[in-house]
């Protein structure tokens, strides 16, 4: 749980991974580098962009990492996962910009406070977009298009998050860019695995393909929770390398996976 001084600052770099997976390492994949790239200059031109994708493909690790790098200091997270009311939005922005004293119990005084706070630059990361009601994307968009903001809004989300968003003409209209990040194609895999954690310093390129292909496909959360079995099973078992029996009763414990 985040204590009050976290609340809505960047995770720890040692949050990123996957179960806080010892020894892992941050890889610059393609979408990583595109993730950086499209917030460096949705910074500059204080945008609103959307970053948007299924399950376990790395957004928000590829935000949080890129904004760790970019602009650590001014970057504010809020994040729900049911549907909030404008209320609700007020108050996780007061807590997460760091607001003194007590919410105002009026609205309008409410909104004086944050748009005087927001005059400050501010990069705020909106996750689980797809949580959001059409009265909440219009009070960001409110926010967003005062005057005197200087605010930068990165919309990241799952399932649903792409379609919110364009459905609604107002706020869509000002996304300055949206991306989509995928699964990992198998030359990518083969790439990137072998530099994600030691345990695959050695492995058989042949083995990570067949895990990809039957069990990974691509997925970069369902890599890491793979690699944290292999880790256990390594371990137990003594064997100081991987091989295709180990590997199979890595990912066995996986619900099957379908290819995206």
């Amino acid at each position: 749980m985040a204590t009050p001084q976290r609340r809505g600052r960047l995770p720890r770099e040692r949050e990123d991974h996957f179960m806080r997976l010892p020894d892992a390492q941050t890889v610059s994949t393609p979408a990583l580098l595109t993730v950086r790239e499209n917030i460096r200059c949705a910074i500059e031109a204080k945008a609103m962009i959307c970053i948007y994708g299924q399950a376990g493909h790395g957004k928000s690790f590829a935000v949080n990492a890129s904004l760790r790098e970019l602009a650590p200091t001014l970057t504010r997270r809020i994040q729900f996962r049911a549907r909030p009311s404008t209320r609700d939005l007020r108050h996780e922005l007061f807590h997460a910009l760091g607001l003194q004293g007590r919410p105002p119990s009026h609205a309008i005084e409410f909104d004086r406070m944050l748009r005087g706070a927001l005059e400050e630059p501010r990069v705020l990361v909106c996750d689980e977009a797809q949580w959001l009601s059409k009265l909440c994307f219009e009070y960001l968009r409110y926010l967003w298009d005062d005057t005197d903001s200087d605010l930068t809004i990165v919309f990241t989300g799952g399932n649903g998050c792409f379609e919110m968003l364009q459905s609604e003409p107002m706020l869509e209209s000002r996304v300055y860019a949206w991306q989509e990040i995928g699964s990992m194609p198998l030359d990518e895999v083969l790439a990137v695995i072998p530099a994600f954690h030691p345990v695959w310093d050695d492995a058989d390129p042949a083995l990570i393909a067949v895990c990809d292909q039957e069990a990974a496909h691509g997925n970069f959360r369902a890599w890491a929770k793979i690699t944290h079995h292999l880790t256990v099973g390594l371990k137990e078992t003594g064997r100081e390398r991987i091989d295709e029996e180990l590997l199979r009763w890595a990912y066995s414990k996986l619900s099957p996976r379908r290819a995206a």
